[in-house]
């Protein structure tokens, strides 16, 4: 896995910078190990962006010979699924890192934190508030104006006996609330006295209902790494306006420890969404199969469709770190993958649209084998055998009975070469009651065993083909992007779906080889692309690939 991310010793950026400074003599934290964590919610599947965030966070540690906890945000009983916490694992582990004996949830923490909500109120930096959502809208203030709470100046017994009996269950969701007493009057909007624990009853997925109050992220984060003795808590840029509530509960609460947040930009893709709630929306409203259909971002489904590991670090790390929000082409996200499996992939010949092909002058009662390269680029991964004999199946657009110009495939009286089997020139072809070409003949040249013409002469196109008798049928699937527009998210999502972003293809023929594919095994189907086998549906019945990219790289990379 170290030889996944190219040059991965020399990656360095912003975040490493500050990190050398903190570790430098005269430096927070010099003499001390450096230690991150990934806080992913177990509300969804992870997608390509946590792919960047998990790559920060295990790189960064990696980086500098520290450690990376693993620890499960699952503050909100409204949202989270255990089903997830085992999706989050696997996919962390799939892209080669681990957390080894350090993985946390947030919830384990519970307690702690309400001690540390008592010890705010008990300093006089917090208070019970009465104040309903939509009055705390209302008296927010703007600039000019400072926010106002009429309970802030409550006497701290008389905050301390409502907080207790919160937490004891007497009042409803919405009644009360534990505020942070910080500025009322701050022009940043996130330390107006913010809300750090709310009343709710719903059951949480692994306490139950030991508690109805919950803490608010931005208190539960800083006290999760503080407690876990965490450096440096590297977060996206949506987090800079909060470093001073983080820095605020750090600095106001007894802890042992005092992390430092860094921000970095998100990941942005285009003719994507990226945010849980739509893709959760897609899978709820049956757009989609489920988290880890291949069309969807989601680690998941880009396993599914046949991304590698590899290409998705190589991604995260050409991308890179930076301190302002952009978006990148998907076709970028296509070209790393292509990269990988033009390097890795098995070859083999598959049909998609079957045509019979009869060679009128070959044996009837005659089959040859032929070997074929498993990887051109990679002797070491061995041949594999074609059968052979008078009847074939070719592509439909292989055959055109009146060529156009620059058509080199199959049309009357021309040549082309079977990959690695013989020279033909097609005689003829036969059609149906409709004037659709069923069969195509032709004859072969003896003396071109292995596609060389023995006189020298020159044969400008090469087909792929499958044997009648041994090719296998298999389903083949054809994605493209979800969306048919390279910012859905600038207006309805839902109206900007591509109607194409899925064609089943059936009866497709493929050499025998490849029935013995298995999930995560890759392939590049001659002329067709690289695909891979469907790790849910396909079967040994029912052989299913999914297309993980075309061959052709349209992504432009800029000089």
């Amino acid at each position: 896995m170290d030889e996944m991310i190219k040059n991965e010793e020399t990656w360095s950026n912003f975040i490493h910078d500050f990190i050398e400074e903190d570790l430098a003599p005269g430096g927070a934290y010099e003499g001390m190990k450096v230690h991150t964590r990934f806080p992913p919610e177990p509300n969804g599947c992870l997608h390509i962006g946590h792919a960047k965030a998990i790559c920060i966070d295990f790189g960064t540690a990696e980086k500098f010979g520290g450690l990376c906890n693993l620890r499960m945000d699952d503050t909100n009983p409204t949202k989270e699924d255990t089903e997830f916490v085992e999706n989050i694992k696997r996919d962390i582990r799939w892209l080669g890192f681990d957390w080894a004996d350090r993985f946390y949830y947030a919830s384990d923490y519970f307690p702690r934190m309400y001690e540390c909500a008592v010890e705010l109120i008990k300093k006089g930096l917090a208070y019970v508030c009465e104040l309903t959502p939509e009055e705390m809208r209302q008296n927010r203030g703007d600039l000019n104006t400072p926010a106002v709470s009429p309970y802030r100046d409550r006497p701290v017994q008389e905050s301390l006996d409502l907080f207790a009996r919160m937490k004891n269950g007497e009042f409803e969701d919405g009644k009360m609330t534990l505020r942070a007493k910080i500025d009322l009057a701050s022009g940043n909007f996130n330390m107006r006295d913010p809300v750090i624990y709310r009343i709710n009853h719903m059951a949480h997925h692994r306490t139950g209902t030991e508690w109805c109050i919950y803490p608010m992220y931005d208190f539960a984060h800083p006290i999760e790494d503080a407690l876990e003795c965490i450096t440096h808590s590297l977060c996206s840029l949506e987090f800079e306006d909060h470093r001073p509530l983080y820095n605020w509960v750090i600095e106001n609460l007894d802890l042992p420890s005092k992390p430092r947040q860094i921000e970095f930009a998100r990941l942005g893709i285009d003719h994507t969404v990226m945010s849980k709630r739509k893709l959760r929306t897609l899978v709820e409203n049956g757009v989609v199969g489920g988290w880890d259909d291949p069309r969807m971002p989601t680690l998941s489904g880009l396993r599914r469709r046949g991304y590698t590991p590899a290409s998705i670090r190589n991604f995260c790390e050409r991308v890179g770190v930076a301190k302002v929000n952009s978006t990148i082409e998907y076709g970028f996200l296509e070209h790393c993958l292509r990269e990988d499996l033009n390097e890795n992939a098995t070859r083999a010949m598959v049909v998609l649209h079957p045509l019979r092909l009869t060679i009128t002058n070959y044996p009837e009662d005659k089959t040859e084998d032929f070997e074929v390269d498993n990887n051109p680029t990679r002797p070491e991964e061995g041949i594999h055998t074609v059968s052979f004999s008078r009847n074939l199946w070719i592509e439909e657009e292989d055959f055109m009975e009146e060529p156009v110009k620059g058509y080199f495939r199959l049309s009357p009286g021309r040549e082309v070469r079977l990959k690695s089997a013989y020279i033909v020139r097609c005689t003829g072809c036969r059609k149906d009651e409709n004037g659709r070409v069923t069969e195509v003949f032709a004859e072969y040249d003896p003396e071109s065993r292995g596609g060389n013409a023995a006189d020298g002469r020159k044969i400008k196109g090469t087909i792929h083909w499958a044997e009648v008798a041994s090719a296998v049928s298999v389903e083949v699937r054809l994605y493209d992007n979800l969306f048919a527009v390279a910012d859905p998210e600038a207006g309805d999502f839902m109206e900007a779906l591509n109607p194409d972003s899925l064609l089943v293809l059936e009866g497709c023929q493929a050499e025998p080889y490849l029935s013995t594919a298995q999930p995560g095994d890759s392939f590049q189907f001659m002329r067709q692309g690289y695909f891979c086998p469907d790790e849910a549906d396909s079967s040994a019945e029912h052989l299913v690939f999914n297309r993980s990219v075309s061959l052709k790289d349209s992504f432009k990379r800029k000089a």
